[in-house]
This record gives structure tokens, sequence and C-alpha cells, in this order.
């Protein structure tokens, strides 16, 4: 454990019990969140490269144009 969170959580520990929940309740649903998109991305990677194969070969065969701001 690195010392800043040990920090953060020796500071936690100070706090009521409800607060100190709702610290590990958020904490516990972001580190679940960051593993559901690592898996989301890993699982479409070859589809993400795909999609950039076809923007590339799009943009060399002059099918796109410059993105006008002021057009949105």
């Amino acid at each position: 454990m690195t010392q800043l969170l040990e920090q953060a959580f020796q500071e936690a520990s100070k706090l009521p019990d409800i607060q100190q929940n709702m610290i590990a309740r958020w904490l516990l649903d972001e580190l679940s969140v960051e593993k559901k998109w690592d898996f989301l991305f890993a699982e479409s990677e070859d589809f993400l490269a795909g999609l950039a194969d076809e923007a590339l070969q799009e943009y060399h065969t002059g099918k796109t144009k410059p993105l006008n701001l002021s057009d949105l």
C-alpha cells in the first residue's frame, strides 16, 4: 500500500462510521467501474482498431471533411 493511500485510510478512520461507510462504498464502486471499463476496452480493442482503419481509409480517399465547430 502506498503511503498516500495509507494516510487517506488513517484520516478516514477518524470519521464517524457512517462517513467511513460512505467513503468505502464510493471507493469500492469506483474500483468496480474501473474493472468494468478495463474489461470492455480489452474486449473492444479489435472492434476499435477496425473503426480506426475505416476512418483512415475514408480520410485517405477524400470521403471526410474538416470539422467546422460553427456547424454544430
